[in-house]
């Protein structure tokens, strides 16, 4: 019997997916805990649609993406931070505080993933590389004493 899984079963089927499975299974366990129902051709449908829409709207996401990392190649962001005598910090520049201060300085918000840098422990510039599923940019990340 064809199903449409409502939730995950552990070695069956995952949400949103539609398996063969034991009549007596799907009648017996699957359909009274809701885990599942019967797949319709409404139903088949419906989760095509689901999916359809799901897929479109991380394309989009992706486009937006890419846009906002192009508009920043080749630019600076610049971010203050306690620094000894010597130009070392006290605490290193991370992901999140680049995010931050790309989001103040240029106004876009860039998930930390798409951020590549090493830690930065010194004052002065480093390379940062921001990365979308299809683009690639350096950035310079001006570290300035406090």
């Amino acid at each position: 019997m064809k199903v449409l899984f409502l939730k995950d079963v552990r070695g069956v089927g995952r949400a949103m997916e539609i398996k063969n499975v034991a009549d007596g299974y799907a009648v017996n366990f699957l359909f009274p805990q809701k885990f599942a129902e019967p797949a319709t051709e409404e139903t088949v449908k419906r989760v095509e649609s689901q999916k359809k829409a799901a897929e479109d709207a991380i394309k989009k996401e992706e486009d937006i993406l890419d846009k906002k990392v192009l508009s920043l190649k080749g630019k600076k962001i610049t971010i203050t931070a306690k620094a000894t005598e010597k130009g070392g910090l006290f605490k290193s520049i991370v992901t999140k505080d680049v995010a931050k201060a790309i989001l103040g300085e240029h106004a876009l918000q860039i998930p930390e993933s798409s951020i590549t840098l090493t830690p930065t422990k010194t004052v002065g510039e480093h390379k940062i590389v921001l990365a979308s599923k299809n683009q690639k940019v350096d950035m310079t990340l001006v570290v300035v004493a406090a």
